[in-house]
């Protein structure tokens, strides 16, 4: 009887096990931000203090940078990102989604590799979340009529 009634716990668990994957994996597909969609708005204030929102930016081209300082490949396309801040026109503007760190740790970081982009604190994960962001660093190219051109998912080495 015993042997029977592990069977059987054993079984719904595997059972359990499957379906929680598969519910998972179809639901996080469905969420996934595709290249063409509208990206999605978010209100935010950078570390500055400066209220932004995603749609202030129509008519430009957006880099939307998610990172974080623990990130190793984040770190290492942090000076590329900020050359590209600082060489870009007028008709692009980047902002960087700091992904759960405190504002002192993010400002730090900054302060001590000396860049000076502007960077939004997602603490909550609303932002990542929006953007289907399960990994870190994800970079999002949005065109100016508010449409994502181009979804990087790693760290970048050559910017497109």
């Amino acid at each position: 009887m015993r042997r029977i009634i592990a069977l059987l716990v054993i079984i719904a668990a595997a059972t359990t096990v499957v379906w929680v994957f598969s519910h998972n994996e179809t639901r996080d597909s469905s969420e996934r931000i595709a290249v063409g969609s509208i990206a999605p708005e978010f209100d935010a204030t950078t570390i500055e203090g400066k209220k932004v929102r995603l749609s202030d930016f129509l008519g430009q081209i957006v880099v939307l940078n998610f990172w974080a300082s623990w990130c190793t490949s984040c770190v290492r396309e942090m000076p590329l990102l900020n050359d590209i801040h600082k060489s870009t026109s007028s008709q692009i503007e980047t902002l960087f989604i700091n992904v759960g760190e405190s504002k002192g740790t993010v400002s730090e970081y900054l302060k001590d590799h000396n860049f000076s982009f502007p960077v939004v604190i997602d603490v909550t994960g609303k932002i990542s979340t929006a953007y289907g962001v399960s990994a870190l660093p994800a970079t999002f190219i949005i065109n100016g009529e508010g449409k994502i051109k181009e979804a990087i998912l790693g760290e970048i080495t050559d910017f497109p």
